[in-house]
C-alpha cells in the first residue's frame, strides 16, 4: 500500500493537543519526502489543516528546535540541511564545542557522578587498582535529540571538586580547568564502528539500522594519564575529519 500523502485530519476530540497532532503529521509527511521541493509556509498550513496560526507556530517551533526546519523572522520555513557534528582528528577537541559549532544547543543529562574503584580503568591510568576514581556518565544532547553516551573516569585526587559541579550545560574540560586547575595537554584516541546494544539504542533513540562510533580516549597532563573516556556517539550525526598534506600525510592504524 502506498503511503498516504497530503494532510491528515486532526481530531479535536482527542486529548492530544492539536499542535502535537500537527507535529506528528508533519513528521510523517517529511519522512515520505513530501516536502522535498519546498516546505509550506505558516498560512498554507493554517489553511490545509484548518487550525490557528498559534497551533502551526507551536508545531514549527518544535521542528525548528530539533533542526528539521529553519525559519527566520519574516521568512517562510524551509527544510534544514542535514546537521552533522564534525570532530577533528589530531586535536584535543570538546564535544560541547563541536555541537555548538554545528549551530545546535547542547546539554547533558547526568546519569551518574560518583567516586568508585575500577581496577581495569585504574590500570589504564597507570594507578593502583584500588585508587578511587571520579566516574561521570552523561547522555549528551544536540538540539532536542540524543547524540552520545559519554563515560569518563578521572583520579579522585585531581577531580574531586567536580562532584559539586552542575555538568548539565558546561564542558568537562572547562570545569576541569576552572574547578580543579587541570588542563589536559594531549593524549591518544581510538575510534571504531560498533553496533549499539538494545539498551544503548534506547538511550540514543536510534533504530537497529544505525551504527555508532565507539571513541576511547586516554587524556594526558604532560606525560601523566589523568583521563580515561569512552564515548558512544550516533553514526548518523557524527563524522571525524583530518587535514593532510603531501609532506606530512596522515596515519591510519589497524584495529587491534
Amino acid at each position: 500500500m502506498a503511503p498516504m500523502t497530503g494532510a491528515a485530519a486532526l481530531d479535536r476530540a482527542r486529548a492530544e493537543p492539536l499542535w502535537a497532532q500537527l507535529l506528528a503529521d508533519l513528521r510523517r509527511r517529511l519522512d515520505t519526502g513530501e516536502f522535498a521541493d519546498a516546505f509550506p509556509g505558516e498560512l498554507a498550513l493554517v489553511g490545509e489543516y484548518g487550525v490557528s496560526r498559534h497551533t502551526v507556530r507551536e508545531a514549527l517551533r518544535r521542528l525548528r528546535d530539533e533542526g528539521t526546519v529553519v525559519a527566520g523572522r519574516g521568512r517562510s520555513p524551509r527544510l534544514a540541511e542535514p546537521t552533522e557534528i564534525r570532530q577533528p582528528l589530531g586535536a584535543l577537541y570538546s564535544l560541547f564545542s563541536s555541537v555548538e559549532a554545528a549551530g545546535l544547543s547542547q546539554r547533558s543529562v547526568v546519569r551518574t557522578l560518583e567516586v568508585r574503584a575500577d581496577g581495569v580503568i585504574a590500570a589504564r591510568l597507570q594507578l593502583e587498582e584500588s585508587t578511587p576514581l571520579v566516574y561521570l556518565e552523561r547522555l549528551r544532547m544536540a538540539g532536542t535529540s540524543p547524540l552520545a553516551v559519554d563515560r569518563v573516569w578521572l583520579p579522585e585526587r585531581i577531580a574531586a571538586p567536580l562532584l559539586d559541579v552542575d555538568l548539565t550545560h558546561t564542558a568537562l574540560y572547562t570545569e576541569l580547568a576552572r574547578s580543579c586547575g587541570v588542563t589536559l595537554t594531549g593524549g591518544r584516541e581510538d575510534i571504531r564502528a560498533v553496533v549499539p546494544s538494545a539498551a544503548e539504542r534506547d538511550l540514543l533513540a536510534v533504530g537497529p539500522d544505525v551504527a555508532a562510533f565507539a571513541i576511547e580516549r586516554l587524556g594526558l597532563l604532560g606525560t601523566e594519564p589523568v583521563e580515561w573516556r569512552h564515548t558512544l556517539v550516533r553514526g548518523d550525526r557524527f563524522s571525524v575529519t583530518s587535514d593532510f598534506s603531501s609532506r606530512g600525510g596522515y596515519r591510519l592504524g589497524l584495529a587491534r
